[in-house]
């Protein structure tokens, strides 16, 4: 199944979780250069732990909690609770389990199709992926500072690519609006699995949001006085949508306080279309040069 020149594809063999018995499931771990199990990996294996328990149904909301810290050198167990069964809706809850404790919790809820009344907020006027161009994260005369372990994080080519409306320098100390705007996909087309897709936009999801609450501050995500790590994560998923098409991520940070900040983001398509919510709270602890 994995071909070594598409990204993706090696990506996809790690949502082919490993069914141990009825509602347990093993999935390996996925490291993405920070030596810890990546947040986004955890949700969308539990996410897929869920989807493997029902049928005709999508996943139309998520809520997580991160509880400890994963190792990635070691597999995840889930644990899948099926909390309730309904003609339209289903509940799963699972466990993700690592060294006999849980690492994550999550909540899922499914629906099977139905039609009813439609609106939206409107998608944010910036220009569209075909007038930006990719860039790397870390300005060049930069990334000779990181470590070889972060050097290899933000500079390698991933299954995602990322277009920026605004250019984000991580290290620049410039107190900026808490508004961050990417335009993104898959570089590889994908089938039509809506459940694929949802997977993948929850993996992805993890990406750059709460991260958007360091930008009022001028303080940056990768400064080492920083104790940056996500608390928690909800995801509503409103209309289909294809991740191998461009969407725009438009993230906002409304608050931070009590050593906590937090984001919130729209997810729309190239047509304008929202197709997903999302919400997520992290520890922005910051220490004194002292410590």
């Amino acid at each position: 199944m994995q071909n070594t020149t598409n990204e993706l594809n090696h990506l996809l063999t790690y949502f082919d979780l490993e069914n141990l018995e009825e509602n347990l499931f093993r999935g390996q771990s996925l490291d993405i250069g920070t030596g810890r199990i990546f947040g986004g990996q955890a949700l969308s294996q539990a996410l897929k732990a869920a989807y493997q328990t029902t049928k005709d149904q999508q996943v139309h909301s998520l809520h997580a909690y991160f509880l400890r810290e994963g190792d990635c050198n070691k597999p995840v167990i889930y644990q899948v609770e099926r909390a309730r069964d309904g003609r339209t809706f289903s509940n799963r809850r699972v466990s993700a389990i690592q060294n006999g404790k849980p690492i994550l919790i999550l909540s899922a809820s499914f629906q099977r199709h139905e039609s009813g009344l439609e609106h939206q907020k409107d998608m944010p006027d910036v220009p569209k992926p075909d007038d930006l161009t990719e860039k790397t994260l870390i300005p060049g005369d930069k990334i000779k500072h990181l470590s070889p372990r972060m050097r290899r994080t933000l500079t390698t080519q991933g299954p995602f690519e990322f277009r920026f409306v605004d250019d984000v320098d991580p290290f620049d100390s410039e107190p900026k609006q808490p508004i961050k705007r990417i335009w993104f996909k898959a570089r590889y087309p994908l089938e039509a699995d809506q459940a694929c897709h949802r997977t993948l936009l929850t993996f992805v999801s993890d990406f750059h949001l709460v991260s958007t609450a360091t930008l009022p501050h001028g303080i940056s995500y990768l400064d080492p006085r920083l104790q940056f790590a996500s608390l928690d994560h909800a995801m509503w998923f409103h209309r289909p949508f294809q991740i191998d098409d461009w969407l725009l991520y438009d993230c906002d940070s409304p608050s931070a306080s009590e050593a906590r900040g937090f984001a919130t983001g729209h997810v729309f398509d190239i047509h304008g279309k929202l197709v997903a919510s999302t919400a997520q709270q992290g520890l922005m602890r910051l220490w004194d040069e002292a410590k």
